[in-house]
């Protein structure tokens, strides 16, 4: 089986950690689901948030889902002017057995902006 990276990223329309969870699930599902993934295939996932989102951590919506045993790290985006706000990005490691031009990238709402050449 071979190591393969998946990104992903969504936007939220405020801080609020209800609103952070739903689409933080949200975009997780998508992923697994894009890529066939279970749970037990993914290695380790990293989240970043842009600095406007201080209401939780994106980590725990994906306890929430069943990443009791994943290793999960979250951390801030760099605070550029220009940046999209309010955003929440993943980096998703699993086993993946597909060519790298294979995997499927996932972008939701606004979020859709930061790479619409990749975005499914």
């Amino acid at each position: 089986m071979t190591t393969r990276a998946i990104r992903g990223a969504t936007s939220l329309v405020s801080d609020d950690k209800a609103h952070l969870h739903e689409r933080t699930q949200e975009l997780v599902a998508a992923m697994l689901e894009a890529n066939g993934l279970g749970t037990d295939t993914v290695i380790s996932v990293f989240f970043t948030c842009t600095p406007d989102i201080v209401s939780d951590f994106p980590a725990a919506a994906a306890r929430e889902m069943g990443f009791a045993d994943v290793p999960l790290m979250c951390a801030v985006e760099m605070a550029v002017p220009t940046a999209l706000p309010l955003v929440v990005r993943v980096m998703m490691h699993a086993d993946l057995d597909v060519p790298r031009a294979d995997v499927r990238h996932v972008y939701l709402h606004e979020a859709v902006r930061l790479r619409r050449d990749i975005a499914q």
